[in-house]
């Protein structure tokens, strides 16, 4: 993935890096383009132990504190945007066409599911553990781990009432 920039970005750190200082205050919002995957939005914050490339997490808004995505998680989501380990700042992506880690062969337009491995999801539903506002997008191949997501400000409440 090759994102640009759509605004002024003088200085600012690309999508895909990480850096062990915050070049850019947590929280900051972006939108960038890439070629293939379009336009997205991407939010700066602190990286999470054993955060791979494309693992999904939950954070805090105040601080930008963030977790892998597990059961039972309440909060806002999103993707890493690279391996972005507690020691590292990076962006994760919250809207537009994402690449995201799955443990299993998701069909198009299929609900997504926390599972029980950090930072995962699949289309096997758990009760209370649904990712509002995130639906796969295209077919994975099982060996790669990952597919397309179609994602908007994704989040979770831990609840079994869906809400799309």
């Amino acid at each position: 993935m090759a994102y640009k920039f759509t605004e002024n970005s003088l200085g600012w750190q690309p999508i895909a890096n990480k850096e062990t200082t915050a070049k850019h205050k947590v929280g900051t919002i972006c939108r960038a383009v890439d070629p293939t995957y379009g336009a997205g939005e991407f939010i700066y914050l602190k990286g999470v132990a054993s955060c791979a490339e494309k693992s999904w997490v939950t954070y805090k808004n105040d601080g930008g504190v963030t977790a892998l995505l597990a059961a039972n998680a309440i909060g806002p989501v999103a993707i890493a945007m690279s391996a972005c380990t507690a020691s590292y700042y990076g962006w994760f992506q919250i809207n537009g066409m994402a690449l995201g880690k799955c443990l299993t062969l998701m069909a198009s337009n299929t609900r997504v599911w926390i599972t029980g491995t950090g930072g995962s999801v699949d289309d096997t539903s758990v009760a209370g553990d649904g990712v509002n506002n995130a639906r796969s997008a295209a077919l994975t191949v099982a060996s790669s781990g990952y597919t397309e997501f179609d994602i908007n400000r994704p989040w979770v409440n831990d609840k079994t009432s869906w809400i799309a």
